[in-house]
């Protein structure tokens, strides 16, 4: 059929539609929703097979960066944990092994993520309520006690202090005598997105970047099995951006510490073959999976086109991915585990290389023992019972997804080239422009769900009283109590001579601009904390306070 005839032919099929229901039908994000695609969608985009989808495993990775995907081997099932203590956390990673998670994934607590020990007065009432709390080289000894960590694959979530946590990662791995070639894992360490989203820092953007350099140059030389940053849009998603804002956003960071490591020196293909990703998966279902294919095919492409990367694993986009928080309510709570769902299918119908599911009580606590193992489940029950990783990008050719696909990748490389115009992400993010996009976003879509054109289910529609709440887990404060002694205990077993000389060193390496990690390294096996050698590194690197933009 000629395309003038489809065009009459579909002329004449809505010339007999019924009235639509009331409804606002755009995605999420806010993009029209056609009621219906056909070939003439692509047509009009030019849609060339072998140049927009190709071969999974082959460039321009649209349909998964492995050629059998799936088929060859599941995503890694890495369920995010940490509360109160080292042990507690320890009891719950070895549970979640036990029951078929393939991977770890650490939580730390407040005062760790902003770089402070259990002691300081600003932790108080903070010690391990939101994440494992750790304060030196022994914590991390009991976090990781009888994990073979030459087997396991690891992530961590934190950035402001990443290179102290992954020296101390390091220096267990060293004490179990694991070779560095076969330390796996990931270390978030975005410090970009943390400027734009989520807020923890503890210096100032440029020093920071420096750090996170610092980082990719040690492990694309020491480790070459880690990765050593996960560019982040999950937080850039949950703070109110759009799908479009959450890719553009994300691989723009990713651009900036390229050109970082670039200008340190480094090539282009030491490097990029160990940089990851993560990303939100939220509720519209084929918007999630769209972004994903999008954001594989604009990587590859600036990777091969901007940079002249020559290695096919620098062009590979291979991400993390987690179901939305900002998607669960405290309303109907169940309702999560049907949310959650469908946002984990999203994402593996869209390709991702590992997965964390939210627990349904996430919006209420720390997830209990039962949840998270619910939450394990869904992902067990897809990988083993829906058929769906039995075939390869089964989206690939869709009118509708090839159509979707190509306008989210047009869309954010919109935002790139804007971002460009500005001077890179840095600069941007000195002058508040994602900040701000962000900011508008998260505003218009709280005006829609007041409005009731966007809906939550038990929240601005299906309201219904709830008798009771469901059982939630609760942090003893007495764990914060047991910190501070063992850490005062700590501090007076250790060399005192020893750890003010790594100390020392420390802060020369910062002001003279050697890379940190080897000192740190040595810092935290002397045995100083994670708060002293932050204290030292904001004694050089100075502190960041954000500039308001409203």
């Amino acid at each position: 059929m000629s395309s003038k005839e489809l065009d009459q032919a579909k002329a004449k099929w809505e010339s007999q539609l019924s009235a639509p229901r009331a409804g606002c039908f755009t995605t999420l994000s806010d993009m029209e929703v056609p009621l219906l695609s056909t070939p003439a969608d692509l047509e009009e985009s030019g849609f060339d097979y072998m140049r927009d989808l190709g071969f999974p495993g082959e460039y321009p990775y649209t349909r998964g960066v492995q050629r059998n995907m799936y088929r060859g081997k599941l995503w890694t099932m890495r369920q995010f944990a940490g509360f109160a203590s080292a042990e507690e956390t320890n009891t719950r990673f070895k549970m979640l092994l036990a029951n078929g998670q393939t991977g770890l994934s650490t939580a730390f607590d407040m005062p760790t993520l902003m770089g402070y020990d259990a002691d300081s007065p600003r932790s108080i009432g903070e010690v391990g309520r939101c994440g494992v709390a750790v304060s030196s080289l022994e914590d991390m000894e009991r976090l990781y006690d009888e994990i073979p960590l030459g087997e396991v694959t690891t992530s961590m979530t934190v950035n402001g202090p990443a290179i102290v946590l992954l020296a101390m990662y390091y220096a267990v791995a060293e004490k179990q005598g694991v070779p560095k070639d076969k330390v796996r894992g990931t270390i978030q360490n975005d410090i970009l997105k943390e400027y734009i989203a989520q807020k923890e820092w503890l210096f100032p953007v440029k020093p920071a970047v420096e750090l996170v350099i610092d980082t990719i140059e040690w492990g694309a030389k020491y480790y070459p099995g880690w990765n050593t940053v996960s560019i982040s849009g999950y937080h850039i998603r949950e703070a109110g951006a759009t799908a479009v804002q959450e890719l553009a956003f994300t691989l723009a960071d990713g651009l900036a510490y390229v050109d970082a490591c670039l200008a340190r020196g480094m090539k282009v293909d030491d490097f990029a073959p160990r940089l990851s990703f993560f990303f939100d998966v939220h509720n519209d279902f084929f918007e999630e999976v769209a972004k994903f294919r999008a954001a594989r095919r604009l990587w590859s492409k600036l990777m091969r086109e901007r940079y002249q990367a020559r290695d096919p694993r620098s062009w590979m986009l291979r991400t993390h991915a987690q179901t939305a928080g900002v998607s669960l309510t405290a309303q109907q709570p169940y309702n999560n585990i049907v949310r959650v769902s469908l946002q984990a299918l999203a994402a593996i119908m869209g390709g991702t290389q590992s997965l964390h599911t939210n627990s349904m009580d996430e919006t209420l606590s720390l997830p209990t023992d039962e949840s998270v193992m619910i939450a394990l489940r869904t992902q067990q029950i897809i990988a083993e019972e829906s058929g769906v990783a039995n075939v390869v990008d089964p989206f690939g050719g869709s009118y509708f997804m090839e159509t979707l696909t190509t306008k989210i990748e047009k869309d954010a490389m919109a935002y790139i080239k804007k971002i460009d115009e500005l001077g890179g992400m840095v600069k941007a993010i000195e002058r508040g422009y994602p900040q701000a996009e962000i900011a508008n976003s998260a505003y218009h879509f709280q005006r829609q769900l007041e409005a009731k054109e966007k809906v939550m289910v038990g929240v601005n529609k299906y309201w219904a009283p709830e008798p009771k709440r469901i059982n939630t887990l609760t942090i003893d404060r007495s764990v914060e109590k047991r910190q501070i002694e063992r850490l005062v205990a700590l501090k007076k077993n250790r060399n005192p001579e020893a750890c003010a000389r790594a100390l020392k060193n420390v802060e020369e390496a910062a002001t003279n601009g050697t890379n940190l990690v080897g000192p740190i390294t040595e810092a935290v096996k002397s045995y100083a904390t994670l708060q002293e050698v932050c204290d030292t590194l904001r004694g050089v690197l100075g502190i960041y306070r954000e500039t308001g933009s409203f």
